[in-house]
């Protein structure tokens, strides 16, 4: 008797995850049938590449929205527009990528691992993240591991008693209609790449 009615609730707990996924599903796909506001847009209603970027209150451009980089190739390779010769590292460094490339020791790389690819590799990756922009931070929500970076705006100097960390802490500036952004803090654990580029804790 106990077996019977502990598999029907297991099997109740199966079909109600079932149910969940079935229903769930299709309104999950219904948020990209939602267009984004602010984006200018042609009389066909795709986006106006063309147009002027939209700009917040303060002037400066607005960069809010859903961004993802176009491939893969510089996260597997950050260097790749670059001859061997011309990447600038230093000897040792030089050496563990080497020993890297070949894709023997990529079981340590951090991805592998479940950790953070860190800065500057997440930006090259194929998931997409938001940027949400004020004119105090901006903050950007990474899809992959669920990771976010603030960069603040404030005017506030970076301090040097970090706690290491694998996106490390930010501030910026605008320069015209150029954000400049200064990061410190790191773990010295990021793999720049997927060939396994080494990092230090001065990046």
């Amino acid at each position: 008797m106990k077996t019977r009615l502990g598999r029907r609730r297991f099997l109740g707990i199966v079909l109600s995850l079932a149910i969940s996924i079935l229903v769930c599903a299709p309104v999950y796909a219904q948020w990209v049938k939602v267009p984004a506001r602010g984006i200018p847009r042609g009389p066909d209603g795709k986006p106006n590449l063309s147009a002027p970027a939209p700009r917040l209150s303060d002037g400066h451009p607005d960069l809010s929205g859903v961004w993802e980089p176009n491939g893969n190739r510089y996260a597997v390779n950050i260097a790749r527009d670059l001859k061997p010769e011309d990447v600038p590292f230093q000897p040792w460094a030089r050496a563990l990528a080497a020993e890297r490339a070949d894709g023997s020791r990529s079981g340590e790389d951090p991805t592998a691992n479940c950790l953070p690819p860190g800065v500057p590799h997440i930006i090259a990756s194929p998931p997409p993240w938001r940027l949400v922009q004020t004119p105090e931070y901006i903050v950007i929500v990474h899809e992959l591991m669920t990771t976010w970076r603030q960069i603040f705006l404030d005017g506030r100097e970076l301090a040097e008693d970090f706690t290491p960390s694998w996106m490390g802490y930010s501030t910026g500036k605008w320069e015209g209609d150029t954000l400049v952004v200064d990061t410190k803090g790191f773990n010295g654990k990021t793999w720049l790449d997927q060939l396994g580029k080494p990092t230090t804790d001065s990046l």
